[in-house]
C-alpha cells in the first residue's frame, strides 16, 4: 500500500503541476545553455522544485543527452603523417619545376630559340630600297649634272627616266684615273716636309691612291651630315684598283701583293703604276712598317714640338735609361734589327717619335719663327688572337701610309692589343710580354704594339668600386674602353692628341683628307650653342644650310618646342638631371651649357676653362680657333630619361640626391686631347670616378668645360625614308634633340639605324 500510495502521489503531483513543470523545463533549458557558455558547474538548479542530483543512485543510468549537430573526427596519426609527406613532396616538386622552367626559358632566350609570334615589323621595313649606289664607273657624270635618287620631296615623284640605268658600253675606254693629293703645300712659317720611303735606302717611293672625276648617275646624297659642311670631296669617285691597288690589291703574292683582284674586269688597274716610272708595284713582303714609320719621324722631327719628358711604365721597365730608348729610335734607319734592339719599345708599345737633333734645330727655329705642329697618335684597338685577313692588311697599310708616311710624320700609328687572359702576367715578365707581342701582330707590323689586360688596369686604377653592372667588371674592356688609352697617354705625353680607332672602321675616301678636314672644321666651331648642336642629327634636306640649322637649335633651346616627346622627359634641374615622377608641366626651354657643368657636390676646378663673357653677350667668338678636346662621329646626346641600357653605369660619384650631368656618344671611335685624357686619368686615379665607355669622355668634357664637338660627317641610308619622318625619328628627344626623353632613338629604338653607314649595329 505504501508503494502504491507513493506512486499515486507522484502521478498526482505530476498531473497537478503539469504547467509548472513545463515552465521549469523551459527555464532550465535556457539557463543551462547560458551557464554552459559561462562554464558554471552543472549542479546548479534553476528551480527550488528540483533536488540535487547527489541523492540519485550512483549506478543510475544517466538520461539520454541531445545529440550535437557537429562532430570532430580525429584522423589517425599514421594517415596524417602520410598526408604531410605527400604535401611536402608536392611543394618540393613544384619548386623544382619552376626552377627548371626558369632555367630553360633563360637558355632559350640566350640561344634565340623562343617560339613566339613575330613582332610587328618597324615602319622603315616598308620603305623601298635605293638602287643607284652601284651604278659602275662607266656611268660617271659631273656632280652638278647629277640628279640624286635620294633624298627627294615626298610629294614629288622622282622622274624614272632621270636615273634610268644606261646600257654599259664596253667598247668605250675609261678615262685615266688621277692621283689624289690632299697634302697642302708647307707654308713659309713651317719646317720643310721631307719625303718618306718604304725602304731604308730611300729607293721605294710610296704610291698614291687614284680617283675618277664625277659621281655615278643618280648617286644619292648623304641623308645625315654633309660633305660640303666639312669640306670633304664629294665630286669624285674611288674604285677598287685606284683605292686599294697601291697597297697590294690587284697583283700576285709572288710580286709582293695580296693575290686579290686578279680575275674579272681589270681595266684601269695599271693606271696606278704607269703614272710615273719612278713608282712601281711595291713588294710588301719586305716592308717593315715600324722601321719605316720611325725613319719618317726622324727625318721630319724639326716640324714638331720637342719631346721634353716621357712617361715610364713602372709595371714593365722601372729602371730603363731614357737615353737608351731615344738612341734606339734615332738608329731606326741604320739597322735591319731596329724593331728588336729595344725591348722597351715593344713591351710598352713606345714606338715614340724621335726628338731629333734638338740642339741644332732650336736656333734654326728661333731664326725663322717656325710654327711647330702637334703630334697625334692613332691607336688601333685589337686583341692578342685577332685573325688578320687580307682586307685587314690592306686597310692597315692604307692607314700607315696616308696618315703617317705621306704626311711627314703628323700621325703615329700604333696597336693597342688586349690580352684577354688575365692570368698571363704581362706586367711582370719580359719574356712573356715579348712572346705574346710577337705572336699578336703580323710580321710586317712587328714593333708597333702595346699589350694591356683588364687585370693590369685593375692594378693601375685600383680602389674603384665594383658594381658588376649588367654582370660586367668595371675594369673590363666593355665598360672601361678608355682606361688603357688614358694610361697610354700618361706614358706618352709627347702626343697632343690620340685617336681611338676600331679595327672594323672603313672609309672609301682618303684617310688624311678625312682626318684633316674634320680637324679643321671642329677647330673653327664656336662654343656658343655647341653642346646643343652636338645633341642633334643634322639632316640637310630638312634643316637646310648649316647656318639655318644653328639658328633652329638656338630657338629650340631658348624657346622650347611643343613636341609631345617632351612629355617623356622629366622636369630638369639646374644641372640637367630629371626629377623622377615629374609631370609634363615642366618649363619648355632648356638652359644652354656655358662653361663647366660639374656634379652638384663637386667644386669647379680652377684650371678648367671659363667663359670670357656671358652667354648673351658672346658673338659666337669663344672657341673659334681652339682645337677640340673631343671629336665624335655620333651626336653627344643626354642619356638622362632615355631607355639607353647604360645610362646609370656610373661609378664613384655621389648619386644620393641625383645623378651627375652626363653626355654619351655611341661608338668609341673618337679623338681625345692630352688635356682630356689627363683629366680622365686623374679622375680615375684620385677620385675613383668612371662611367660607361661611351659616356666617360663626353661627361668629363662636360664637367670640366672642355670643347667637345660632334662632326656631322656624311651618312647614307639604304632605303627611301621620307626625310621629315627620318628627322622626327632621329631627333625624337627633348626639344628636338636626340636624347633626354624615353622617345630617344638611343636604347630601345636603335633598330632605326639599320641600313645606315655609321653605327655599331647597322648591318
Amino acid at each position: 500500500m505504501a508503494s502504491e500510495k507513493s506512486t499515486f502521489q507522484l502521478e498526482s503531483y505530476e498531473s497537478s503541476s503539469e504547467s509548472d513543470l513545463e515552465k521549469a523545463h523551459y527555464a532550465r533549458r535556457k539557463t543551462s545553455t547560458r551557464f554552459h557558455r559561462g562554464k558554471v558547474p552543472s549542479t546548479y538548479s534553476s528551480s527550488s522544485r528540483e533536488s540535487s542530483g547527489s541523492h540519485q543512485h550512483l549506478l543510475q543510468t544517466s538520461p539520454k543527452k541531445r545529440r550535437s549537430g557537429y562532430y570532430f573526427y580525429r584522423v589517425p596519426q599514421k594517415v596524417v603523417k602520410y598526408m604531410c609527406w605527400a604535401l611536402l613532396s608536392t611543394i618540393i616538386i613544384f619548386v623544382l619545376c619552376l626552377i627548371r622552367a626558369s632555367y630553360t626559358s633563360s637558355r632559350q632566350v640566350e640561344m634565340g630559340t623562343v617560339e613566339k609570334s613575330p613582332p610587328k615589323p618597324p615602319p622603315w621595313e616598308a620603305f623601298p630600297f635605293l638602287t643607284r649606289y652601284h651604278g659602275g664607273i662607266r656611268s660617271l657624270i659631273s656632280r652638278k649634272e647629277n640628279v640624286p635618287e635620294y633624298p627627294h620631296d615626298p610629294e614629288e615623284k622622282p622622274d624614272p627616266e632621270a636615273n634610268a640605268t644606261t646600257a654599259v658600253n664596253y667598247d668605250r675606254s675609261l678615262p685615266k684615273s688621277i692621283s689624289f693629293d690632299p697634302y697642302a703645300t708647307v707654308g713659309v712659317n713651317y719646317a720643310e716636309k721631307l719625303e718618306c720611303f718604304l725602304d731604308p735606302k730611300d729607293t721605294v717611293r710610296i704610291p698614291r691612291v687614284h680617283y675618277y672625276p664625277g659621281v655615278m648617275k643618280g648617286f644619292p646624297d648623304a641623308v645625315m651630315g654633309s660633305s660640303d659642311v666639312l669640306g670633304l670631296r664629294n665630286d669624285i669617285c674611288f674604285e677598287r684598283f685606284g683605292r686599294l691597288g697601291p697597297y697590294g690589291y690587284g697583283y700576285s703574292l709572288r710580286r709582293g701583293g695580296t693575290g686579290a683582284g686578279l680575275h674579272g674586269d681589270r681595266e684601269g688597274a695599271e693606271d696606278v703604276w704607269t703614272e710615273s716610272e719612278a713608282i712601281s708595284e711595291v713588294d710588301y713582303s719586305t716592308v717593315q712598317w715600324a722601321k719605316v714609320q720611325a725613319s719618317c719621324a726622324t727625318k721630319n722631327a724639326a716640324r714638331y714640338h720637342p719631346i721634353e719628358h716621357a712617361g715610364e711604365d713602372i709595371f714593365v721597365s722601372p729602371k730603363t735609361d731614357e737615353k737608351e730608348t731615344m738612341g734606339a729610335d734615332s738608329r731606326a734607319d741604320e739597322s735591319e734589327d731596329v724593331m728588336r734592339d729595344s725591348n722597351l719599345e715593344r713591351r710598352a708599345g713606345q714606338n715614340r717619335p724621335p726628338a731629333g737633333n734638338q740642339s741644332s734645330a732650336d736656333p734654326e727655329r728661333s731664326k725663322k719663327n717656325v710654327i711647330l705642329l702637334p703630334r697625334t697618335a692613332v691607336l688601333i684597338r685589337t686583341w692578342w688572337d685577332f685573325h688578320y685577313t687580307t682586307e685587314d692588311i690592306i686597310y692597315l697599310r692604307s692607314l700607315i701610309t696616308e696618315l703617317s708616311l705621306l704626311s711627314g710624320g703628323e700621325f703615329t700609328i700604333h696597336f693597342l692589343i688586349h690580352v684577354r687572359d688575365d692570368n698571363v702576367p704581362i706586367w711582370a715578365d719580359q719574356q712573356i710580354y715579348d712572346r705574346i707581342l710577337e705572336n699578336a701582330l703580323p710580321a710586317e707590323f712587328q714593333g708597333m704594339g702595346t699589350l694591356w689586360s683588364e687585370r693590369q688596369m685593375g692594378l693601375i686604377y685600383g680602389g674603384i668600386q665594383e658594381s658588376f653592372f649588367r654582370d660586367l667588371p668595371v675594369h673590363g674592356v666593355y665598360r672601361s674602353t678608355f682606361m688603357p688609352v688614358q694610361y697610354f697617354s700618361h706614358l706618352h705625353p709627347e702626343y697632343n692628341f690620340v685617336w681611338n680607332w676600331e679595327m672594323d672602321v672603313r672609309y672609301t675616301g682618303q684617310w688624311y683628307h678625312f682626318f684633316d678636314q674634320i680637324r679643321k672644321w671642329t677647330k673653327a666651331q664656336p662654343r656658343k650653342g655647341l653642346w646643343e648642336r652636338n645633341g642633334r642629327f643634322y639632316i640637310p634636306s630638312v634643316h637646310g644650310s648649316w647656318e639655318d640649322f644653328k639658328q633652329m637649335v638656338r630657338v629650340q633651346t631658348e624657346m622650347g618646342t611643343d613636341s609631345p616627346n617632351n612629355i617623356w622627359s622629366g622636369l630638369k634641374t639646374p644641372t640637367g638631371n630629371s626629377i623622377p615622377g615629374s609631370s609634363s608641366t615642366q618649363q619648355k626651354a632648356d638652359t644652354p651649357v656655358w662653361g663647366p657643368e660639374p656634379p652638384l657636390d663637386v667644386l669647379t676646378d680652377q684650371n678648367d676653362p671659363q667663359p670670357p663673357t656671358t652667354h648673351e653677350k658672346d658673338k659666337y667668338e669663344w672657341g673659334v680657333g681652339e682645337e677640340a678636346d673631343l671629336i665624335t662621329f655620333n651626336p653627344l646626346f643626354d642619356p638622362d630619361g632615355t631607355t639607353w641600357f647604360f645610362t646609370k653605369d656610373i661609378t664613384g660619384y655621389n648619386t644620393t640626391s641625383s645623378l651627375p650631368p652626363r653626355r654619351a656618344a655611341i661608338t668609341t671611335s673618337s679623338r681625345l686631347s692630352k688635356r682630356l685624357l689627363t683629366l680622365m686619368h686623374r679622375e680615375t686615379v684620385l677620385k675613383r670616378h668612371t662611367m660607361f665607355s661611351e659616356m666617360w669622355p663626353p661627361s668629363v668634357s662636360l664637367h670640366h668645360g672642355l670643347k667637345a664637338v660632334y662632326a656631322p660627317h656624311p651618312m647614307y641610308i639604304d632605303r627611301d625614308w621620307p626625310p621629315a619622318y627620318l628627322a622626327a625619328v632621329m631627333n625624337a628627344g627633348r626639344n628636338g634633340a636626340s636624347g633626354g626623353a624615353r622617345t630617344s632613338v638611343y636604347g630601345g629604338r636603335e633598330h632605326n639605324f639599320k641600313g645606315t653607314t655609321w653605327f655599331y649595329d647597322a648591318g
